[in-house]
């Protein structure tokens, strides 16, 4: 199979570039930075930064992945996903332990691409995937259900973990506020009705509009952005962060989780893009320019970014078929950055909490969770109930790693499980009136078939071959047998020692090509003899015939 080129979709999509598609570029662009505003606000606030920060990622980020990146309509940003993991590094570790983390996780995105290690993330079980996106979803609403109720947690409250935030909020019921409380269910009652009236308005900039009006006229006493955020506007600026092998040592686990996760998000996305333009994406393009986007991103004051989904969805229904809307989207938001960005202080907190609330309704994927425990396995179950509890109790990094290793382990046992080795039963053929339909197998011949996967897991199975007193060739018969590890290996070197002792000669039928290359490696071929190895089972009795017939059996 040819290698996939690491050529940006840019310089491929405008070789027959016209105006007219670059009018519909340009227009799907503006549409989704609309759409983009409100969200990276939020996402940035929910991330535990200012609502700036947000922005500079859709400009800086947005630009880059989309100018380097292997998907036409690919449109990137900040995204819930990230929220809970940046929140989490930058209460523990502050700016420059996420600015850290997130180069390192730029850079091993790059060799991920330039290694063409993209297809690898198919290999990440959607279980997994669909468990802690679940998580996520969760902890962002726990996450904000302080700022849509308006509360006032007690002085010297630390609330970093969705746990720690609900005994916060339990703690503050007597401060919570009304007002607060129908500002964000008007927003919240307007992002769920608005879409059914237009869809090229997009319902949080409405929201946005309705509740800064609502606040203002009614004198309401709610929190808003800039009570509690200082609101700087203009051009991002370059920041290099304060490099040591300590910060880099305590970052590196961040930055690997951060890769690992945009690597999935992006990827993702991209296949729903190529599913809705009928195209298809270069992932490994796409992982070098999610490296390049994110390092770009934190250098000038951003947070992780990665593929949207839903602005990703947005510019395709706007019309937009090549990177030049991505260019545009970034560019639409620079403007609004250098314009428009002080008048953000005005939006009420409670309607960015519903936002949010929207934001992981939408990501949470809850009818896909529920249809995966009724139809799936107990060990997919066991897997997506636990990645998803693990991601709201304790993190991500953990929820992954030891999902991981559950869906490791529980496949594992499911294979042991599948595999088998069956001993061809012996028929009388004077007695029995079926027995010409039987293989003639001889007195001094026993043949054994191994069905499965033979490895660490299932070794023992080897174990089950008996020799008889009478036993003088022992055919194992491998054509259900695709793969034979290390461990597996063994237990066939431990049965060729048993067999020689006891004067038997062993004859293989029918192994497959990986098996045979690890026999092959192990030299197991040459102390059995290759004419010891035949095509299937016919020549197998064949040879233990000839054999007999040798040695007067």
């Amino acid at each position: 199979m040819q290698k996939e080129k690491l050529k940006p979709m840019l310089f491929t999509d405008l070789k027959n570039y016209t105006g007219q598609q670059f009018a519909k570029d340009l227009i799907s662009g503006i549409i989704v930075a609309i759409i983009a505003l409100p969200l990276s606000i939020a996402l940035a606030l929910a991330s535990g930064v200012g609502p700036e920060e947000g922005i500079y990622t859709a400009v800086v980020a947005g630009f880059l992945i989309s100018f380097f990146g292997g998907s036409s309509v690919q449109i990137a940003g900040p995204t819930a996903a990230f929220a809970t993991i940046v929140a989490g590094i930058v209460a523990n570790r502050g700016m420059n332990g996420l600015i850290m983390a997130t180069i390192i996780a730029g850079i091993i995105l790059i060799l991920m691409g330039i290694l063409r290690l993209g297809s690898l993330i198919k290999f990440i079980p959607y279980t997994i995937t669909t468990g802690f996106t679940a998580g996520i979803a969760v902890t962002i609403l726990i996450g904000q259900l302080k700022d849509f109720m308006g509360a006032i947690y007690p002085k010297g409250t630390v609330a970093i973990s969705s746990t720690e935030k609900l005994v916060a909020l339990s703690k503050s019921v007597s401060t919570f506020n009304v007002n607060a409380i129908i500002i964000g269910v008007i927003s919240l009652i307007i992002l769920i009705v608005w879409p059914k009236i237009s869809e090229k308005i997009p319902g949080s900039i409405i929201a946005v509009i309705v509740g800064i009006v609502l606040v203002k006229v009614f004198k309401l006493h709610v929190f808003t952005i800039g009570d509690l955020y200082s609101i700087h506007g203009g051009l991002p600026k370059f920041h290099v962060p304060s490099i040591t092998i300590g910060g880099i040592q305590a970052a590196a686990s961040d930055g690997f989780t951060i890769a690992i996760l945009a690597a999935i998000e992006s990827l993702l996305s991209c296949v729903v893009a190529d599913g809705m333009i009928n195209s298809r994406h270069r992932s490994n393009t796409e992982l070098v320019a999610q490296g390049i986007g994110n390092i770009g991103s934190v250098l000038f004051g951003g947070i992780p970014a990665t593929g949207a989904i839903a602005r990703t969805a947005a510019n395709i229904k706007n019309g937009g078929k090549t990177p030049i809307a991505g260019i545009v989207h970034s560019i639409t938001l620079l403007l609004v950055l250098i314009v428009l960005m002080p008048y953000a202080k005005l939006i009420p907190m409670p309607t960015i909490a519903a936002i949010l609330f929207l934001v992981a309704y939408n990501m949470c994927q809850w009818r896909t969770f529920v249809h995966l425990c009724k139809t799936s396995s107990k060990s997919d179950i066991i897997v997506l109930c636990t990645t998803f509890v693990l991601t709201i109790v304790f993190d991500l990094v953990v929820a992954i790693e030891v999902g991981m290793i559950f869906a490791c382990l529980l496949f594992m046992k499911r294979m042991s499980d599948e595999a088998s080795i069956l001993g061809w039963e012996y028929i009388d053929p004077e007695n029995d009136p079926d027995a010409t339909d039987k293989k003639y197998v001889p007195d001094y011949v026993r043949v054994y078939e191994i069905i499965g996967p033979m490895f660490f897991g299932d070794s023992e199975l080897i174990e089950l071959i008996e020799l008889k007193e009478y036993t003088k060739i022992l055919i194992i018969r491998m054509r259900g047998v695709p793969a034979i590890d290390a461990t597996a290996m063994q237990g066939l070197e431990k049965l060729y020692k048993q067999c020689k002792l006891a004067n038997v000669q062993l004859i293989f039928s029918h192994v497959n090509e990986q098996p045979m290359k690890t026999m092959e490696k192990n030299k197991f071929i040459e102390r059995i003899g290759s004419e010891n190895f035949r095509p299937n089972i016919d020549a197998a009795l064949k040879r233990a015939e000839e054999i007999g017939k040798q040695k007067n059996y």
